[in-house]
């Protein structure tokens, strides 16, 4: 057996009932095994894939909150601390009810890569909670973010470990959060990105992974000779990556066309109307029933369905394994042209496959939304530089970014005969960087 089958069993076995986890792992090993035959019998030695697969440290933390009934509930923290080869730990908390230890291993172990590819000093890691913040009261949020940070407070760090925003956890959250930190630490320094812009927030940052994502897009297109302008484009999601991926889409000439939420999804044939989406989605924070409702062009669907959609450009931006085969099927039998992930992991294996299969330029998650782990870094350098850039200024920067991460992921692909398969690509220029770092650093 090879020395990649070996730890894709022995890491699924120790690891039991992480499915998420599980399908991270074999798309990362399978991609860059490549790599590892060239190197086998040292990588074997040292376990440096044992090594890369298994967390530096995990914790998992009870988190006691009164609400506004006065009825303590409790609910579960994590935090994976992944690998710190490059930089200090960095990645999002994540708020959901779906949250469990085998999903933030999976987002763990994806942000090792993405984080490397933006050719930042930062490192890969992953938190959150099974909290759900939809339907309580900002009281009640406080209650439990102040509890959460009472315990992650001990294992993070400007220089240690910077975690960030992600489903569930918005401005508010993070403010709740950074303040409980400050006062428990007794210490302020950017130990939180995505803050308010009133304490050491960055310009573009609520921007940044809807834009990165059309910037690796576009620079995806015309390396292939595609122009984006006049596409029709679909877009799930109804988030801030969408919004935003909405609206630099629409920037640079394409016609983004649906948005979904929870429970159901728009079809608006004359283009999104972005200013209308913020109005229901960010303002009002309402389903996007509202916006069909105000809006005589859009049709409104139940359940899912965005993938019907006949479109030139695909952009899922909701959740993991949301386009599953059949939609892919679909996507290709209605002639799209390009997949590119704004969410992590949207697309199933089977799925990435068969749109690779059929031609499809296929954009991963890892690259194509590290735009806002980048802006996150490019906030930790204005607050240790106590600065603050212009929004033209982090908005060019992230430009740059994202057009190298796809320059540097294009030529790893073609340096093993890979031409156009950007997931390994991906994958072979994140862990080259990593295993580079951990091999100098010796068996720590």
């Amino acid at each position: 057996m090879s020395y990649v089958d070996e730890v894709i069993e022995t890491i699924i076995e120790q690891n039991p009932g992480e499915a998420e986890f599980h399908q991270a792992l074999r798309e990362v090993m399978e991609t860059i095994r490549v790599v590892v035959e060239e190197n086998e019998e040292e990588y074997r030695k040292n376990a440096l894939l044992e090594r890369l697969a298994n967390p530096e440290r995990q914790i998992k933390f009870r988190v006691p909150w009164v609400d506004d009934n006065g009825q303590v509930q409790v609910n579960t923290g994590y935090r994976v601390q992944f690998n710190s080869a490059i930089g200090p730990y960095k990645g999002g908390l994540r708020f959901h009810p779906s949250v469990n230890i085998g999903i933030i291993k999976f987002l763990g172990f994806e942000q090792i890569f993405k984080n490397s590819l933006t050719g930042l000093p930062i490192g890969g890691g992953k938190g959150g909670s099974n909290f759900d913040p939809k339907g309580k009261s900002d009281r009640e949020v406080m209650a439990f973010c102040q509890s959460f940070m009472t315990e992650l407070y001990r294992h993070i760090g400007a220089d240690t470990d910077v975690p960030a925003g992600d489903i569930g956890v918005g401005a508010r959250e993070v403010g709740f959060l950074f303040g409980q930190y400050k006062r428990l630490s007794n210490s302020y320094e950017g130990v939180l990105t995505g803050k308010g812009l009133t304490f050491g927030g960055s310009l573009a940052r609520t921007e940044a992974t809807g834009y990165g994502l059309l910037y690796f897009t576009n620079a995806m297109l015309k390396a292939n000779d595609i122009d984006i302008a006049g596409k029709t484009i679909a877009v799930s999601g109804a988030g801030n990556v969408a919004i935003y991926a909405i609206e630099k889409a629409q920037q640079l000439g394409g016609k983004p066309v649906t948005c979904s939420d929870s429970t159901g999804w728009i079809y608006d044939p004359e283009g999104i109307d972005v200013a209308l989406l913020k109005e229901v989605k960010e303002v009002k924070r309402e389903r996007l029933t509202a916006y069909a409702e105000a809006r005589e062009s859009a049709e409104y669907h139940e359940g899912k369905g965005v993938w019907t959609v006949k479109c030139d450009i695909a952009l899922p931006c909701a959740t993991q394994n949301e386009l599953l085969l059949e939609d892919a099927k679909t996507l290709v039998a209605n002639g799209v042209l390009a997949v590119a992930e704004g969410a992590n992991m949207p697309t199933t294996i089977e799925a990435t496959e068969y749109l690779q299969e059929n031609n499809v330029l296929f954009a991963p998650g890892k690259a194509s939304n590290a735009g806002g782990v980048a802006t996150s870094a490019l906030e930790m350098a204005q607050n240790s530089q106590r600065l603050s850039w212009t929004f033209e200024e982090v908005d060019l920067k992230l430009k740059n970014i994202m057009e190298n991460i796809f320059a540097n992921v294009a030529a790893a692909a073609s340096e093993y005969d890979m031409d156009k398969n950007y997931v390994a690509g991906a994958n072979i220029a994140g862990f080259k960087k990593v295993v580079e770092a951990m091999n100098a650093q010796g068996i720590v």
